[in-house]
């Protein structure tokens, strides 16, 4: 298990490195999407809270750590982080699916109206509140 934010530091630093960099919003999304693979072998990718924010899941931590980058790719790399390798086949593999996306795109996708974020959210009344990591493996 990590912590998200050496998680999102070798997020970031692939998709650097690949020439592929991405927003903080698209981390969110990836971090979620990550979380959510992991859970569902059971398996825990990383031990910080996602919370539902209005566009979508967010990791607050690792948003305010990239938080200066606005909406703009987050394409100076100050930290790296290193993976297991046997971690990095299950991340690597979202990461390259996922940055391929528009953002807005991946922020429906997490609304869904049955999906865990809708079902904290509820229209805002669960705002910044922790989407339990039961019901990310329940139903996404």
């Amino acid at each position: 298990m990590y912590n998200a934010i050496d998680l999102s530091k070798y997020i970031v630093s692939k998709c650097v490195a690949d020439g592929h960099p991405i927003s903080n919003l698209q981390l969110q999304k990836i971090l979620y999407y990550i979380q959510k693979d992991f859970l569902q072998r059971d398996e825990v990718a990383f031990s910080d809270n996602i919370e539902a924010w209005q566009f979508g899941p967010v990791v607050p931590n690792v948003y305010y750590h990239y938080c200066g980058f606005g909406a703009m790719p987050i394409s100076i790399i100050k930290d790296t982080f290193s993976i297991a390798s046997s971690d990095a086949i299950f991340v690597d593999k979202i990461v390259e699916e996922k940055r391929k996306l528009n953002p807005w795109d991946m922020v429906a996708e997490t609304h869904k109206d049955d999906g865990a974020w809708a079902k904290v959210y509820r229209d805002g009344l669960g705002n910044h509140c922790i989407i339990p990591t039961k019901l990310i493996k329940a139903v996404g």
